[in-house]
């Protein structure tokens, strides 16, 4: 897995000095990113150099070579994501504050009494009176954390953080990790339950197959609020968003088109349901474990018996199989539209596919769910949805594919917030038109 170091460098204030030291960088491998230029007087400068290096071994062999460069300093070098995690990406904080004993009487007693009274008489007011309509649990058991597997619920704390933060920076939302250590699905499902009446919704994430399936059907039934499991349906949402982007870029219509799914983990399994609600002609799949075949089948997914009848058939490729390189640019063909989507590294590379006479490739580092979750779960709160529904995920595919521009940009920029407001429009309309 590669890092990113930043290396704060001391060099003489003269010509061709910065370049000696990105230079070095450069014949040691590493791939320059930002250059910020933290001092500069007329006898020297400070820069602080941020390289992609392959492993930490390799980024202290980089700080030596710029150390021994001759009038050049090495300050400091630190790890980037280390550095950035130093105390956690998340606060609680109130949204006004206490100025005086009014205030004091009018948040807390006997103020308060008013709003526990109008719930109690009114259970639905707490989505209005109390933090509840724009919050959403985050919950985990840490059983398939990214390219990780399972590191259990405390180490994928970092993700549970990142995905927060981009609720609040992206919807407007207060997202709460919540780190449950049950890999047992029912224990699972008992203690979300028990703590689902402080959230308007529940977010599920990195939990290992079959077990997220079952549970997240299981709080589905269960609960009054609505559930998803980002990694299947919030995939699935920004693939299909993609592909139907593509399509009408290339100038075919899903309906008439077969797509093929390689691999059927809780990505891949999403991706192919959402494919058959979509209204694509036929949607076929392939993964070699038998287990992920009866979830499939029950959202209309036809199994095919090997990897190359749905690279030969399909004009929509899509693979999560988690197996980097697996896919060799001459099994692509002519005008295929290819989502590579497995993370860290592809099936294959996006630009190989597109030099084997691919219409369109693309992989994960633009297929990014944080496209869909956001703005998904803001428009169901809004609209004080119970569920999830096929409707609204198909509503949130559309608004993205219909954000994004040509070429490169058939998806949009996901930091965007207007995009995420897009997204959450859609949604609250479907929900209200299908509730």
């Amino acid at each position: 897995m590669n890092v990113d170091y930043t290396y704060r460098v001391r060099v003489e204030h003269r010509p061709g000095q910065l370049a000696r030291v990105l230079e070095a960088i450069a014949e040691a491998g590493g791939l320059v990113g930002d250059v910020t230029t933290c001092k500069l007087t007329r006898a020297f400068s400070i820069r602080e150099v941020t390289v992609e290096v392959e492993d930490d071994d390799r980024a202290r062999e980089l700080g030596r070579a710029i150390d021994a460069l001759e009038s050049v300093e090495v300050e400091d070098c630190f790890d980037r994501a280390l550095a950035l995690h130093e105390g956690g990406k998340l606060t609680i904080e109130p949204v006004r504050r206490i100025e005086g004993v009014q205030d004091m009487r009018d948040v807390y007693t006997p103020g308060v009494a008013r709003a526990c009274e109008a719930i109690r008489d009114d259970p639905d007011a707490a989505r209005r009176l109390t933090m509840i309509g724009r919050t959403v649990a985050i919950c985990t058991n840490g059983t398939r954390v990214l390219g990780l597997g399972d590191i259990g619920p405390r180490a994928a704390m970092p993700v549970m953080e990142g995905k927060a933060v981009f609720y609040k920076q992206l919807a407007g939302i207060s997202a709460m990790p919540i780190l449950i250590d049950a890999t047992d699905p029912e224990e699972f499902v008992e203690t979300v339950v028990r703590i689902a009446p402080t959230f308007g919704g529940i977010h599920l994430e990195d939990i290992a197959t079959p077990a997220c399936f079952d549970i997240e059907a299981a709080l589905i039934e269960r609960l009054p609020q609505p559930v998803m499991h980002d990694d299947v349906h919030g995939t699935a949402v920004v693939a299909l968003a993609a592909v139907m982007a593509a399509c009408r870029s290339v100038g075919v219509d899903l309906g008439d088109v077969v797509v093929g799914q390689l691999g059927l983990g809780a990505a891949g399994y999403g991706i192919a349901g959402l494919m058959v609600d979509a209204g694509a002609q036929r949607v076929i799949a392939y993964d070699p474990s038998e287990e992920a075949h009866e979830h499939a089948r029950g959202r209309g997914v036809e199994i095919v018996d090997d990897e190359d009848t749905v690279l030969a058939e399909a004009r929509v490729l899509v693979a999560t199989t988690g197996r980097a390189g697996s896919i060799d640019a001459n099994r692509i063909r002519e005008g295929q539209i290819v989502l590579a989507l497995s993370n860290p590294d592809p099936e294959i590379d996006p630009e190989e596919a597109m030099g084997a006479g691919a219409a369109f490739a693309s992989d994960g580092s633009t297929v990014n769910n944080v496209l869909g979750y956001p703005g998904m779960f803001r428009g169901a709160l809004d609209a004080g949805a119970q569920e999830m529904s096929s409707e609204m995920k198909l509503a949130a595919a559309r608004a993205l594919a219909e954000s994004g521009g040509d070429g490169d940009g058939l998806l949009p920029d996901p930091l965007d917030p207007s995009v995420h407001e897009r997204v959450a429009e859609a949604v609250r309309e479907a929900a209200a038109e299908h509730g």
